[in-house]
């Protein structure tokens, strides 16, 4: 899905332009000559394998930072979790979104305020406490999260005094939830402006927009013989406008209800990645005209080729269009963060939120009308890895070397962490 990116000395960057450049994922030792690690020391990403979007932050946080040399480590926090909570929150999550919505909206609404239920949610995080310390080890500098839950249980070591590293939170979502902030992080980085607005003005939380973490592909205009050549594959014509319906990594949400209401809205052929619901790509095929697609690896490819991006989540793909300047429509979004993330999309004017079947045909002609005219591509400078340098930096300054060990001494365990 693209290539890793490197960031370019501010001197060399034009006003606006675009601050990365397409590299290879493993610097030469001559591009990482001089890298951070010496000075600096490690940095750790925590994720959370819900799904695909928290592990995809992570992962082009990790690129970009090893590009410019520095030592990063990536840890899956449902990892610290006892082995009963792991299952519960990959199979509870996709079981409640999938089959029992309304308690899913119910316990995400639950959450955002104080009672039994955040109490219980927060004593969950708790359960991983020893093990994530454990991982925030002496050579750590700076610790970033991509996950609410770990950035929970990050917050709170830090803010009792058992981890002493800067904490930062890159916020996957558009819109934000009191499990995403938290007192003892740092610093909230968000993809768009209008989610650092909600930090501030609803959760009194600075926040900075910092772009999204999606790989360079997604930022790179496909040619007219590119875009001609991808569509031929699907068997899309250039003339025909073409709607990508996506439904995130696990294929969840009332998918079929929404491409038969695109079909019926009458201007668009349908694509439908399906992710890795098996279930749902054979459902998919079963509708005339529909292409059903898998998990794919050149999902910048595709919306390059595709003139609209139909979502229900407004997470990953939703990012990753933005990024790609591809017009989006909400429709029928999943409950809890997808309405939550619908909601503020529809405010801040990056997405609409059809709620009937005619307000969906106005959307999608609208974004036919448009066409390529007012995509703005999502950029920011500085952008998320450019922040944990920063962060890096300040941490060295910070930090006060102690006197070498006489010869003869044994040094303390103070000592062997410098």
């Amino acid at each position: 899905m693209g290539r890793p990116v490197r960031l370019l000395p501010r001197e060399q960057r034009g006003p606006g332009a675009r601050h990365i450049r397409a590299l290879r994922s493993d610097p030469t030792p001559d591009e990482a000559r001089g890298g951070y690690q010496a000075e600096t020391g490690t940095v750790l990403i925590l994720s959370g394998s819900v799904g695909a979007g928290h592990d995809g932050a992570a992962d082009e946080l990790t690129r970009r930072l090893r590009v410019e040399g520095i030592t990063v480590r990536q840890r899956d926090y449902l990892d610290a979790l006892p082995r009963f909570s792991q299952r519960m929150l990959r199979d509870g999550y996709s079981i409640s979104v999938g089959y029992v919505p309304a308690f899913f909206q119910w316990l995400f609404a639950s959450i955002e305020h104080r009672g039994w239920v955040q109490w219980l949610a927060i004593t969950f995080c708790d359960t991983a406490n020893r093990r994530v310390r454990g991982w925030v080890s002496a050579d750590v500098a700076v610790v970033v999260s991509t996950y609410p839950l770990a950035s929970q249980c990050l917050g709170r070591l830090k803010q009792t005094g058992r981890i002493s590293q800067p904490v930062l939170t890159y916020l996957t979502d558009p819109a934000v939830h009191r499990l995403w902030v938290h007192p003892g992080v740092e610093q909230h980085l968000t993809v768009t402006a209008a989610t650092a607005e909600q930090g501030r003005t609803q959760y009194g939380v600075a926040m900075r927009a910092v772009g999204a973490l999606v790989p360079p592909g997604f930022s790179a205009a496909l040619s007219a013989d590119q875009r001609s050549s991808v569509r031929a594959r699907l068997g899309v014509g250039d003339g025909e406008p073409l709607a990508l319906v996506v439904s995130g990594s696990l294929g969840l949400g009332e998918v079929p209800a929404s491409v038969r209401a695109v079909q019926a809205a009458g201007i668009y052929r349908v694509a439908v990645l399906c992710g890795r619901n098996h279930r749902l790509r054979h459902e998919m095929a079963q509708l005339p005209g529909v292409l059903a697609l898998g998990w794919r690896d050149d999902v910048a490819a595709l919306m390059g080729a595709a003139d609209v991006l139909v979502h229900n989540a407004g997470g990953l793909s939703l990012t990753e269009a933005m990024t790609a300047g591809l017009a989006a429509v909400t429709y029928r979004p999943l409950p809890g963060h997808g309405r939550a993330n619908a909601a503020l999309l529809a405010r801040a004017g990056l997405a609409p939120w059809p709620q009937t079947l005619e307000d969906l045909r106005g959307a999608l002609a609208e974004a036919l009308q448009r066409g390529g005219s007012g995509r703005t591509a999502l950029i920011h400078s500085p952008d998320a890895a450019e922040m944990v340098i920063a962060r890096l930096r300040q941490a060295r300054a910070a930090s006060v070397p102690l006197p070498r060990p006489r010869m003869g001494r044994r040094s303390t365990a103070a000592e062997n962490r410098l």
